[in-house]
């Protein structure tokens, strides 16, 4: 793993944790599945030899996917953040989740097929609310309140003060 110091591990319900890091590592760069675990003994929503971990990376970060069964859920106390470049990357991105069973939400959130919720942010978007214009920054915000998936050309004109 990238870093085996820290590693994040999620829940996923029975098998379908190298479903998840299979995507994941299908629509970002710098990701891929590593090795299995195999569960050595009965566990309770399990049986020996059943894959109980996968290893995956995610954007260079080390991550284990637990088939730990249906009784815990993901939910939007801890999401992803991706920061992208530009419109193409955050559409791209943007639409492999929510086309893939996913979910919109608002203000650059939204969510996978799997519970957990991702915020596709780019990097325009955080410039602009960092703006030491005050008027600028809020006429950002105000804009991405309106927001599903971020649109740059309609932040970037609210900070001009203009409509897109």
């Amino acid at each position: 793993m990238a870093n085996d110091k820290l590693v994040t591990c999620l829940w996923f319900d029975k098998g379908q944790a190298r479903e998840a890091a299979e995507f994941y590592a299908s629509v970002f760069p710098d990701s891929h599945v590593g090795p299995a675990m195999q569960a050595a003994a009965d566990y309770p929503d399990g049986h020996a030899g059943d894959e109980l971990t996968v290893d995956f990376t995610l954007l260079g970060q080390a991550f284990v996917g637990l088939n730990g069964g249906p009784a815990f859920k993901p939910n939007e106390a801890v999401s992803f953040q991706v920061m992208t470049d530009n419109q193409e990357e955050t559409d791209r991105y943007w639409n492999a989740i929510v086309g893939n069973g996913g979910q919109e939400s608002e203000c650059s959130w939204c969510k996978d097929k799997w519970g957990f919720s991702w915020q596709i942010v780019p990097r325009a978007l955080m410039k602009a609310m960092k703006n030491p214009d005050h008027a600028a920054a809020k006429r950002a915000m105000e804009a991405m309140m309106t927001m599903r998936k971020i649109d740059i050309a309609r932040i970037e004109a609210a900070v001009e003060g203009v409509d897109a």
